[in-house]
């Protein structure tokens, strides 16, 4: 068997290229290129119209690469900068024109086919929305553009449900079939760093600017593919605002129940919001500490980070799951316990969930005042069963978190969700009974 000569690269016969997918019919003058210009991998989700995303179409030809448009073989991709890995990618989101200024001149000339909703870029101004970047959720964008949006429901091609502050709407216009709702799913939960596959078919992420995405895939869910985005309120309201609004009543109770909730805050009395999912807990946690003194140092620690308080010190810590070994997981207890050397002035937990009040309680029990958190309660009766059944989770008694919650908590705030319309329910603090277990006492 004879050797085969190796030709130099100037003899060799250059690849042949067919831009249409037929067979070869042409030479491909870049092959002489592309042997010193190294190809540049870049995620699905992070370029639009990727191959094999069913909710992304073709690139449009680009001006600063001709060769597109001429049937040759464009260049290797460039190279993005990093993108960190709780924002949003503004230039690359589903359903939206990028700015690329590479890209931007094609899409004015006639769009890229086969988007989600192609349509004309929306920029919206902070002065409008207050809300950084809306473009990432792609065809829901323009749905959560309206300032009084909290929460959006893609119930697989059922349709889409919005809740604006006055109860669930239909959102009859929204059609997108099972596939489409699927491919923006997987894209948005990539967007917040996480993958969502059959193997891992619930995930929970933030977006930048406090969005928040939960995305549960089929055979899980048996109405296809389910999207729940919470939207924080695009202004940071404060306790005066939220009073306008009507979260405390009306007339001579509402400035009784503001007063009192602002001398609790200057009073660094700890506090407990319990309410249903939805009912604003964490809205009013931000505004009272918002009234937090600024030579203040405020750290929040949260499973999925949506306080947005306007403070000028506040430090903020996230749970992080376990990846797909099962490793590297970082609960909430393990951040109270770092945070405790951090020297807060306000200890804040977002939401007491699991065995993680043991260490809270243990903390507002040694000093650390002023402190604050959120817990899910159907009413302000139920808050002492809910808080022993967490502490049963802790290996906590009865009578330990009873005597515990007693000194480590001073007022309780419960809020209620009628019709769509938030308000302050009751007020209440903690109470030792005649069996040395937890009780409460409306205000």
């Amino acid at each position: 068997m004879g050797l085969v000569p190796i030709l130099p690269k100037r003899d060799q016969q250059p690849f042949l290229t067919d831009p249409g997918g037929g067979p070869a019919a042409r030479p491909d003058p870049l092959y002489g290129r592309s042997m010193v210009q190294p190809f540049v991998a870049v995620p699905s989700y992070a370029v639009p119209g990727v191959a094999g995303s069913s909710c992304a179409g073709a690139v449009a030809a680009s001006p600063a690469n001709p060769s597109t448009a001429s049937g040759t073989r464009p260049l290797a991709a460039p190279q993005r900068a990093p993108t960190p890995r709780h924002r949003t990618v503004p230039t690359d989101a589903v359903g939206t024109v990028p700015q690329d200024s590479a890209v931007q001149p094609a899409v004015a000339a006639g769009g890229i086919p086969g988007r989600i909703g192609a349509e004309p870029a929306y920029s919206p101004t902070r002065s409008e929305t207050n809300r950084s970047d809306l473009r990432a959720l792609g065809p829901l964008a323009g749905y959560a553009e309206d300032p009084e949006t909290t929460d959006l429901f893609v119930n697989g091609e059922s349709g889409l449900w919005i809740d604006a502050g006055h109860g669930l709407a239909f959102a009859p216009a929204w059609q997108l079939g099972e596939a489409e709702v699927r491919a923006l799913a997987v894209r948005l939960i990539a967007l917040g760093g996480r993958h969502i596959d059959e193997a891992s078919p619930c995930v929970d992420v933030r977006l930048a600017d406090g969005i928040r995405v939960h995305a549960v895939l089929p055979p899980v869910s048996s109405t296809g593919t389910l999207l729940s985005i919470r939207l924080p309120h695009a202004a940071h309201r404060s306790l005066g605002a939220l009073a306008d609004a009507g979260l405390f009543g009306v007339g001579e109770a509402s400035a009784a129940r503001l007063n009192r909730l602002r001398a609790a805050v200057r009073g660094r009395q700890n506090l407990l919001i319990t309410g249903a999912a939805g009912s604003g807990k964490t809205t009013l946690l931000a505004a009272l500490l918002g009234e937090a003194p600024a030579d203040e140092r405020i750290v929040a620690i949260e499973d999925v980070a949506e306080l947005r308080i306007l403070h000028p010190h506040v430090v903020a810590l996230e749970a992080r799951q376990a990846n797909l070994e099962g490793a590297g997981r970082i609960g909430l207890e393990a951040l109270l316990r770092e945070a405790l050397r951090m020297r807060p002035d306000r200890l804040v937990l977002g939401e007491c969930r699991g065995s993680e009040i043991r260490e809270l309680l243990a903390a507002l029990n040694t000093g650390h005042d002023g402190g604050a958190g959120t817990l899910h309660a159907n009413s302000l009766d139920d808050v002492p069963a809910r808080l022993e059944a967490l502490g049963a989770l802790a290996g906590m008694s009865a009578a330990a978190v009873a005597r515990q919650t007693v000194s480590a908590i001073g007022l309780v705030l419960h809020l209620e969700r009628t019709e769509g319309v938030r308000r302050l329910e009751a007020v209440g603090r903690f109470t030792l009974n005649g069996r040395d277990r937890l009780a409460i006492e409306a205000l």
